[in-house]
């Protein structure tokens, strides 16, 4: 499969490049892809990266979503201060927008899948920093 950056996600999981065997009830329930640039990155924690994934399977059909820090905590059995924590460093990476609705409302977290922060392709680096 080639990349092309102008094909929307949704057009590439039709492809259907991906045979599982053997799911049962557990794993039925979806797989989250997380870009590599962002696996690989030394500039985020296994904790910025897990929340980052999380936040995927949450948004993975509307480039965004709106879950909230407790159930983001529950999820990850973190405590709410370190989600909060994690938020703010994938927010200051380029990955995450924060838009607060406030009024007891959640967030509305926007990912940015191509954060010129982690992957500085203007400056002509071919791999993640």
């Amino acid at each position: 499969m080639d990349f092309h950056s102008d094909r929307h996600i949704s057009d590439i999981l039709k492809e259907r490049n991906i045979i599982l065997k053997g799911a049962d009830a557990a794993t039925r329930g979806g797989f989250t892809q997380v870009p590599n640039f962002l696996l690989k990155s030394k500039k985020l924690s296994a904790g910025d990266k897990m929340a980052f994934a999380m936040l995927l399977s949450y948004a993975w059909q509307n480039d965004y979503c709106f879950p909230g820090q407790i159930r983001l905590a529950e999820d990850l059995g973190l405590h709410e201060r370190n989600v909060r924590r994690h938020l703010k460093t994938l927010e200051l990476n380029g990955l995450l927008t924060i838009r607060r609705r406030g009024q007891g409302k959640t967030n509305i977290y926007e990912l940015n899948l191509k954060p010129s922060k982690l992957w500085p392709t203007q400056t002509g680096q071919k791999r993640p920093v």
